[in-house]
């Protein structure tokens, strides 16, 4: 039996309730890591609601270096992944296509859809004169990550992540120590030369 055709295009706001469901349906495990929600709050990968996404979608419509790629089977939307073009690194002038939140709904993984979306994104970043694609996938996603070695992609660096709020906490604490110990050297310094004076009459 011959696969479906797999249809790629840029997402629409019409896409958002969509889209939130293809988030939904494909980061539920992250969600519910405990671990995660202590380090970067509860509710870090929670689908936004639909004006938000609609508005988010739009966005990158209109940006000619972004592009927000649907895949459909049977007229349904059951995948996506995001592109965008920036340099390959900050003392380069050589651009790279960055792809990340490559995403397809359980129930229609191994048909062809990722495929035919990495067909596009790499159709353009051709198009687009760009030397390279740099892909992300969520942690935990042993699959995504066995596909895109598959492809030729190779690990060239780890991606973390974590609160403002907690970042600047820490480091508001790493400041105070930091002036803490300066202040005790200070005074460990002003007694060693007390100590070495000559005594007076």
């Amino acid at each position: 039996m011959s696969r479906a055709p797999v249809t790629v295009r840029c997402a629409e706001p019409a896409d958002a309730d969509d889209l939130i469901q293809v988030w939904t349906q494909t980061t539920v495990v992250l969600d519910s890591d405990d671990a995660l929600d202590r380090t970067m709050g509860e509710g870090f990968l929670l689908a936004p609601e639909t004006q938000e996404a609609k508005a988010a979608i739009a966005r990158i419509a209109a940006d000619p270096a972004e592009r927000l790629l649907v895949g459909c089977l049977e007229g349904r939307v059951v995948a996506a992944v995001h592109l965008r073009r920036g340099p390959l690194s900050p003392i380069q002038q050589r651009e790279a296509v960055h792809l990340s939140h490559l995403l397809v709904l359980p129930d229609y993984r191994r048909r062809g859809v990722a495929s035919a979306l990495l067909s596009a994104a790499t159709g353009w970043a051709e198009e687009k004169d760009s030397t390279h694609l740099l892909a992300t996938s969520p942690r935990g996603t042993r699959e995504a990550q066995r596909f895109l070695a598959r492809l030729g992609f190779g690990q060239v660096a780890v991606i973390r992540a974590a609160p403002v709020s907690l970042l600047c906490s820490r480091f508001a604490g790493l400041a105070t120590g930091s002036r803490d110990t300066g202040r005790l050297i200070a005074h460990r310094r002003t007694l060693r030369r007390r100590q070495g004076r000559p005594a007076t009459v």
